[in-house]
């Protein structure tokens, strides 16, 4: 029979393996009495682990939830994959990462050396936008919060802190504050480091995406709501088209194609979720979108290369709007210098 300990392990395994286990299969796995089947739950339950036992033609075991968090207990697999999330949500950022560094730092610390060799050899580096801004901490309360009404698709009110908002409030805002939002959350997700709430707007009656560290749920939640269906289907694409200013259909509002003076191969490194065609060693056509017309003109111009542009008008008629915004700044730049 094995020893105390590690059979308490094994136990333990199995219990987490699947919810019910009847007493004689737990004794057989383990290859003990039932009696010691017993007398191991009993073990477990003064360690922490609720543990309950219920009714049936055998009777059995079930690990429950319970006030507090026991010790788990992962197979290889399951730990290096839990490690690798905790460092991967450690470099993003999100809001959370100061909970991911501790809790990567305990993961670690009670890994076997071959496992904690294998993570120390995996190093994840978050690379930050240019000029971006630090990612504010978020209160995993309210994260849990946000994740619990999405769930039980109930109507959620909340006190939300927009970008214009100061922190010295005029006595009239003070005085009238803003009432509470009220809307359905759909969906919880994060983008470029931070948490953002999908949900329907009951007072505009319109789709929003709100930053979930400028949240502050109010209690009790609202009523329980059919779920609507997102524009498009995917809210990942939608997420995406709304953050670059397209209607949620997931692509964007202006989308044009040139055929550039440039190798295909230079390009297509700089057109992100453009697509490149090679037409020649010194040649491509390019279908990209943007935000605006003048925005996709100014885009491809950067690659500083003769094109013809294909389509639409829209954007031929962007360039021509450039073209003539240069051509006044450089004839500005000429009057300053011979006035000089």
């Amino acid at each position: 029979m094995p020893k105390t300990s590690a059979r308490l392990l094994s136990l333990l395994s199995l219990l987490q393996a699947r919810r019910d286990w009847p007493g004689a299969l737990l004794a057989e796995r383990l290859d003990i009495s039932p009696r010691t089947v017993r007398r191991d739950v009993d073990r477990l339950r003064e360690l922490g682990y609720p543990i309950v036992a219920f009714k049936g033609p055998d009777g059995g075991y079930r690990l429950d939830a319970g006030t507090e968090l026991p010790p788990l207990l992962f197979d290889d697999e399951q730990a290096v994959a839990l490690a690798v999330a905790l460092q991967i949500a450690t470099a993003s950022g999100a809001g959370i990462g100061e909970a991911a560094v501790r809790a990567l730092a305990t993961v670690r610390q009670v890994m076997p050396a071959r496992l904690r060799h294998r993570i120390d050899t995996l190093q994840v580096t978050a690379v930050e936008r240019p000029a971006s801004r630090s990612v504010p901490q978020l209160d995993s309360g309210v994260l849990l919060t946000l994740g619990a009404t999405v769930h039980a698709c109930e109507v959620l009110r909340f006190d939300y802190t927009s970008a214009s908002t100061t922190a010295t409030a005029t006595a009239e805002a003070a005085a009238a504050p803003a009432p509470p939002r009220r809307v359905e959350p759909h969906h919880l997700v994060t983008w470029g480091g931070r948490w953002y709430l999908v949900a329907w707007d009951l007072d505009r009656e319109d789709w929003r995406t709100f930053r979930a560290d400028r949240i502050t749920p109010r209690v009790p939640t609202g009523p329980r709501f059919v779920p609507r269906e997102l524009p498009g289907g995917d809210v990942a694409a939608f997420v995406a088209a709304r953050f670059r200013g397209a209607d949620g259909s997931g692509d964007w509002p202006c989308r044009g194609e040139v055929i550039l003076a440039r190798p295909a191969g230079d390009v297509a490194r700089y057109t992100q979720d453009g697509v490149v065609e090679a037409l020649g060693p010194q040649r491509c056509r390019v279908t990209l979108g943007s935000w605006s017309w003048v925005g996709l003109a100014a885009t491809l111009g950067r690659f500083d290369a003769d094109m013809e542009v294909v389509g639409p008008a829209e954007l031929k008629d962007a360039f021509a709007q450039l073209a003539r915004r240069y051509a006044d700044a450089a004839s500005d730049r000429e009057d300053t210098a011979q006035a000089g």
